[in-house]
């Protein structure tokens, strides 16, 4: 039970490292964080409905479109009809979203390069498997 507790709060405290790094990268940009993971979500998946980037965020369709709405306004992304469901409006990145997920996406990729510098390959392969299986409980 001991590992199980260490395991826990090593977990938080990753966690709330890596939410005060989010949050000072953001800083100072005039996006908040929510934005922020919906331009990141948009990026890696493409264009989605509402319903499913909602989901994806775990928020309500209807939190989602004031941020939505904003982002719009800010022109990081944009709203068009499904091609095949037109009832359906999907969201997608501008070009100046485009431009903003791969700045922060580079970002991302300079902390996990920093933070698994002292990992060999075995490690990092062992770590991203474990991860993986991690996310796969959510």
């Amino acid at each position: 039970m001991k590992d199980i507790e260490q395991l826990n709060h090593t977990i938080i405290e990753f966690y709330e490292k890596l939410s005060s790094w989010e949050q000072s990268v953001v800083r100072g940009k005039g996006f908040s964080l929510p934005q922020v993971h919906i331009v990141e979500i948009l990026g890696a998946h493409g264009a989605m409905r509402m319903k499913e980037l909602a989901d994806k965020i775990g928020v309500t369709t209807g939190t989602l479109t004031v941020q939505v709405d904003k982002m719009v306004q800010a022109e990081l992304i944009q709203r068009r009809p499904h091609e095949s469901d037109r009832r359906s409006i999907l969201v997608d990145l501008t070009e100046k979203g485009v431009e903003m997920y791969q700045e922060h996406d580079h970002l991302h990729l300079s902390l996990t390069q920093d933070i698994t510098a002292q990992l060999d390959d075995v490690e990092r392969k062992n770590l991203l498997m474990y991860l993986t299986k991690m996310n796969q409980e959510f």
